[in-house]
């Protein structure tokens, strides 16, 4: 079992990302934004990030530096829906900076949760 901390604003991804995890036998910590996640991983450390990058308050790219400085052996999945400029360059900019995987909103399920398990399993 690992903790994973999923950051993003919009609740029902929040929801869908704790019921999948969870569904695979993982504790799940929230935020909605990348300030109040730093702050949950504090108190309670994360195996795994998983990053909305267009947020309000501190976003996914800066959320994903903070993280890579200070927790350099945390794993981090960037997710993005896009914005004005659509999500490539978004998460191109977040492996850039240190997320290790990185897909595009509407999720494929199947290819997250992959992900997940091949990064949880390099500890």
């Amino acid at each position: 079992m690992a903790r994973i901390l999923v950051i993003d604003d919009d609740s029902h991804i929040r929801e869908m990302l704790r019921f999948l995890f969870e569904s695979e036998g993982h504790e799940v910590l929230e935020a909605s934004e990348g300030e109040a996640a730093m702050r949950v991983h504090l108190q309670t450390p994360a195996d795994l990030v998983v990053t909305d990058i267009l947020m309000p308050g501190k976003e996914g790219v800066q959320t994903i530096i903070d993280f890579r400085r200070d927790f350099p052996g945390i794993k981090i999945i960037a997710i993005s829906g896009g914005g004005i400029v659509g999500p490539a360059l978004y998460l191109r900019l977040a492996e850039k900076f240190g997320a290790q995987k990185a897909f595009t909103k509407p999720l494929e399920v199947d290819k997250l949760m992959g992900a997940a398990r091949e990064l949880l399993a390099v500890r």
